[in-house]
């Protein structure tokens, strides 16, 4: 129904605003983020906006970023997760973290939300878990390195080439171990699962051995 709705901040309440477009005053509800964001009572506002139709009601919901609606549609398709629920979790973990926290399976952090239990929580992180993979370790294992060059093709793969390739293939088993030995030491999962992406990105190795991700990430985690 509405894509994007562009206005003046006529309202601020807890969980919503009304947007006044053109004479006509729009209830949006909104994340606890993006109410932050969008400025006070009178300033200019554009939200992304997302519409649900029901019997009883039309309810409309906005984001600040494409992102973050794209991430409302995720959470509110797992199974138990309301709108109010998906903008609770959006207001803990914003958009651009939230990868990394289902990536984890940091269910702690999504267990801050309003009205997300242990059970939620869990199910949130597993069943969003492979639609995230692309944003995290597996991506970026699959990365070149910064002193990587361009492969050239080549019509057909000798038995020594296909070799070759198979022992740098990146081994994901040390990041999951180097992300375990950090939350021993007392980082949060995220934190830690963050500190390993921008260990591997950094390396010059197509695979680095678990000491030298360890120092990297924590070095990373001192500062």
């Amino acid at each position: 129904m509405f894509a994007k709705l562009t206005g003046t901040i006529d309202t601020l309440m807890n969980d919503s605003l009304i947007l006044d477009v053109g004479g006509v005053g729009y209830h949006v509800f909104a994340s606890g983020r993006t109410l932050g964001l969008i400025g006070g009572i009178g300033n200019p506002a554009s939200l992304m906006i997302e519409t649900h139709v029901r019997e009883d009601h039309i309810h409309l919901y906005g984001f600040s970023s494409i992102q973050e609606r794209d991430w409302f549609r995720l959470l509110t398709g797992v199974q138990g997760v309301g709108a109010r629920s998906a903008l609770a979790i959006l207001t803990v973990c914003p958009a651009e973290r939230l990868a990394i926290v289902i990536a984890s399976n940091d269910v702690n952090a999504l267990r801050q939300a309003d009205g997300v239990g242990p059970k939620l929580a869990t199910r949130i992180a597993s069943e969003l878990k492979d639609k995230v993979q692309h944003m995290t370790l597996g991506a970026v294992a699959h990365q070149p390195s910064p002193s990587a060059q361009p492969a050239q093709k080549v019509p057909k793969k000798s038995k020594q080439e296909t070799s070759s390739a198979t022992e740098i293939a990146p081994d994901l088993t040390i990041d999951q171990d180097v992300v375990s030995a950090l939350v021993n030491l007392g980082y949060g999962r995220s934190e830690a699962f963050s500190a390993v992406i921008a260990a591997r990105q950094k390396s010059t190795n197509d695979n680095p051995a678990f000491d030298a991700l360890l120092k990297s990430a924590l070095h990373d985690l001192s500062n």
